[in-house]
């Protein structure tokens, strides 16, 4: 449940992006609402920010932005391809009620690489790939609207990113269950001390 909620967010969020005031144009906005799929539609904005941010033509290569631009670009579209597209993609073969054995888009066979990264998903990787998203729409959005705040806020932004896809890889879900755990057994305390307490 929370994974599809996380797509339809993402879907959200990406349609937050592409209406930001003084962003993208009702053209640039056509030409990535013509993508077919939520995660071409994702990387056709991140490489229309960077197009639009620079003054570049197609293609965005180390060569038409620049070894540092091209540092900055890559990673994100690596984010995008790596990272996050499980849970762009997924989303509506969850809505079309496929939990647990997702399908190909005919609906004839198992989709066997969606349901594996489906199955590797839990509540604490789905909450590290939502900050993601988020870290990543800002420095999207600071491309489009202000240079100066790209200048500005880049290796903030980048470097929180680069802080969860570490947490994406190495943080322990045991430990993260272990901790929700106490943290429920100590509210479920309190609130039954609350109980007994209005009762005398």
């Amino acid at each position: 449940m929370y994974t599809l909620l996380l797509g339809a967010w993402a879907e959200c969020r990406l349609q937050k992006l592409l209406h930001e005031e003084f962003g993208f144009t009702s053209v640039e906005r056509e030409q990535v609402e013509s993508k077919t799929t939520q995660l071409s539609q994702w990387q056709e904005t991140v490489d229309l920010a960077f197009r639009k941010h620079y003054g570049i033509a197609p293609p965005l290569d180390e060569q038409s932005l620049g070894s540092q631009n091209n540092d900055r670009y890559t990673p994100l579209k690596d984010i995008l391809a790596n990272d996050l597209r499980i849970v762009i993609e997924i989303r509506n073969k969850l809505a079309h009620g496929q939990w647990i054995n997702p399908l190909n888009s005919a609906g004839t066979r198992l989709n066997v690489d969606k349901q594996r990264l489906l199955n590797n998903e839990n509540l604490m990787s789905l909450q590290i790939k939502r900050s993601l998203i988020n870290h990543l729409a800002d420095i999207v959005h600071d491309l489009v609207v202000s240079s100066a705040t790209f200048e500005r806020d880049f290796d903030r932004h980048y470097s929180r990113l680069c802080q969860e896809q570490v947490n994406l890889r190495t943080k322990d879900y045991n430990k993260f269950r272990s901790q929700l755990e106490r943290h429920a057994n100590a509210r479920r305390i309190r609130n039954q001390q609350t109980i007994d307490n209005s009762d005398n």
